[in-house]
Formats: structure tokens, C-alpha cells, sequence
């Protein structure tokens, strides 16, 4: 390689290029943090419907994917669903580990720790009595959430906790699940 070439470091799959040059184009220009996200729902049948997100704002553009990511929810049948797909909450769990995870992997690269692993296990616990309108003490969505989280690291126990607690920090959806986030609903005839 020349000494004209510039070599890119990436840790954990991230650009530490790419990740430092958003980091200063953000420390610039603070409206170029500003996203919103957009999500397209239909009701198909019973429990199932459809989810379908393309574009989004964000880095003070509109960002056009080439296709719509689909996605699709449902009920298994103790619930009576047909079982297409996970359930409302189950994907809030996904999108908690997700996040977790991915922010987990982002900040230890950012810091230059080289994460071999991350297994992770996610649980809620839901009463169905308070979806159902039986109890009105009763929360209707989780009452509890546990993760166990397996890093693999070379500073070993220290460096995994560490690197959980940061992702707790930083994690956009587990500060929406653990702090709620104001949500407005308006209903129309089409």
C-alpha cells in the first residue's frame, strides 16, 4: 500500500472513518441529528396485519431506501392468531435487543474494543387481564422485562458490564421502553 492510500479501520464490522467523520458532521451542524422514522400499517385479518417502512428523514434529507421492508404481526394460536408472525410485543423485544445489541457494538468500536460475541435473552412478562379489560389495576402491556446479556471481550466480566451499562446509556429504544415517550392518536374515516 502507498503511503498515499488511506486505510480504513473497522472494529466489530463498524468505520471508524465514517462513524468519526458523523460524529464532527453532527458537532457542526445539530439539526443534522434530527430523524423521524415512519411505519405504514394494514389490518389483514384477526390479529395479522402488515407493517410496511421505506423512507425516512434524517442527516436533513429525506433517505430513500430501494424497497419497503415488510413486516408482519400476528398472534399464535392460544391468543387466537394464525401464528404468521411475532406479536406486538414480542417485536418490542426484538427492537430492545436490536438496539441494545447494536448500540453495544457501535460504542465499544468507537472506544477501539474489539467484541468477538453477544448473546443475548430477552423475557417479559405480560397479564393478559389488563388487554382484555378484566382488571384495570392490572398494566396492560409487560410488567417486566429481563435481559441476560453475554459479551465476549478481552477484559473479560469488567469490560462486558461496562459495555452493557453503556448501551443501557445509550440505546434509543431502551430509553423509549424505560422512560415511555409521549405517543398522539387521531382516528379518521377514509
Amino acid at each position: 500500500m502507498s503511503t498515499t492510500q488511506e486505510q480504513t479501520t473497522i472494529v466489530n464490522g463498524v468505520d471508524l472513518e465514517a462513524l468519526g467523520a458523523t460524529i464532527e458532521v453532527v458537532k457542526g451542524d445539530a439539526s443534522i441529528a434530527s430523524f423521524t422514522f415512519r411505519t405504514a400499517n394494514q389490518w389483514l385479518d384477526g390479529g395479522h396485519n402488515r407493517s410496511t417502512i421505506k423512507d425516512f428523514y434524517g442527516a436533513g434529507q429525506e433517505q430513500l431506501r430501494p424497497a419497503p421492508l415488510v413486516h408482519d404481526a400476528d398472534e399464535p394460536p392460544v391468543l387466537l392468531g394464525t401464528d404468521t408472525d411475532a406479536n406486538p410485543v414480542e417485536y418490542v423485544l426484538h427492537a430492545l435487543a436490536g438496539c441494545l445489541t447494536t448500540s453495544l457494538v457501535y460504542h465499544a468500536a468507537a472506544r477501539g474494543i474489539t467484541v468477538r460475541r453477544v448473546e443475548s435473552t430477552f423475557e417479559g412478562d405480560l397479564d393478559l387481564r389488563g388487554f382484555l379489560g378484566l382488571d384495570d389495576r392490572v398494566r396492560n402491556g409487560y410488567r417486566e422485562v429481563r435481559v441476560a446479556m453475554k459479551v465476549d471481550v478481552d477484559g473479560g466480566q469488567e469490560q462486558a458490564e461496562e459495555l452493557v451499562r453503556l448501551a443501557q446509556s445509550r440505546s434509543p429504544v431502551y430509553d423509549i421502553v424505560t422512560n415511555g415517550v409521549p405517543v398522539s392518536v387521531t382516528a379518521s374515516v377514509p
